[in-house]
């Protein structure tokens, strides 16, 4: 490799860990502003922090070498994020169809390391409890593919767990987000501004999962590091 070649690669590698810490920043504000959006019901606020939620995480982990079914996985879920702001039935279900290759990625992502078969026991027990319990209050068309969609992402919760702490915690928080969205659909009672709970946990979740994925077995530092 020409000096050249190397010097080029060695500024295009500068540039990209000059971006990390501005590109965390800028995604805890976007965060923070959809949070209390939600929150205050300021709709304008939701709708325009939302879509910056994954783009600005992708970039940050694009920032830090990050691996590009991580990468894919979150433009995925910035596409089920644009879809769902729209209130219709198809935009849901092709919305729900983005979240599900997003999380297709992350279970390549997490290969064929072994996980726990105490874990996954319980994870089945809730996925086969909460679908039954939820099965009468669903749209009678809905039932079929929130189930699907329900196996597909509680197996990514269930296989997180390989690269550590921070990416079990993410995968079961995505779980319980998307429950929540879930019992919304069935007419269940609602906690106390709905709409805030399943961001706050979709977001933590998804920003688990990426600093899981960067830092494979639960290293500390991890945040701005290159």
């Amino acid at each position: 490799m020409s000096a050249d070649a190397v010097g080029s690669a060695d500024a295009v590698a500068d540039r990209r860990e000059r971006l990390v810490r501005p590109l965390l920043i800028a995604f805890l504000v976007a965060s923070a502003v959809d949070l209390v959006g939600v929150l205050a019901d300021i709709p304008v606020a939701h709708l325009l922090a939302k879509p910056l939620l994954m783009p600005l995480l992708a970039g940050y982990a694009a920032a830090r070498r990050g691996p590009r079914l991580l990468i894919a996985a979150l433009l995925f879920g910035w596409g089920g994020d644009t879809l769902l702001l729209p209130d219709a039935d198809a935009a849901f279900l092709i919305g729900m169809g983005s979240f599900a290759a997003g999380h297709v990625c992350y279970l390549w992502l997490f290969g064929r390391a072994r996980s726990p078969l105490p874990a996954g026991i319980v994870y089945a027990a809730v996925l086969a409890t909460f679908v039954a319990l939820l099965w009468s209050g669903l749209p009678a068309d809905m039932r079929i593919p929130m189930t699907g969609y329900s196996l597909l992402l509680t197996s990514m919760a269930y296989r997180a767990g390989t690269l550590g702490p921070y990416a079990a915690v993410g995968g079961a928080l995505f779980l319980l987000s998307d429950a929540l969205i879930a019992t919304g659909i069935a007419d269940w009672p609602q906690l106390p501004a709905p709409d805030f709970w399943v961001m706050l946990t979709y977001i933590a979740a998804q920003f688990l999962l990426t600093v899981g994925a960067l830092a494979p077995g639960g290293r500390t530092k991890v945040l701005i590091e290159p």
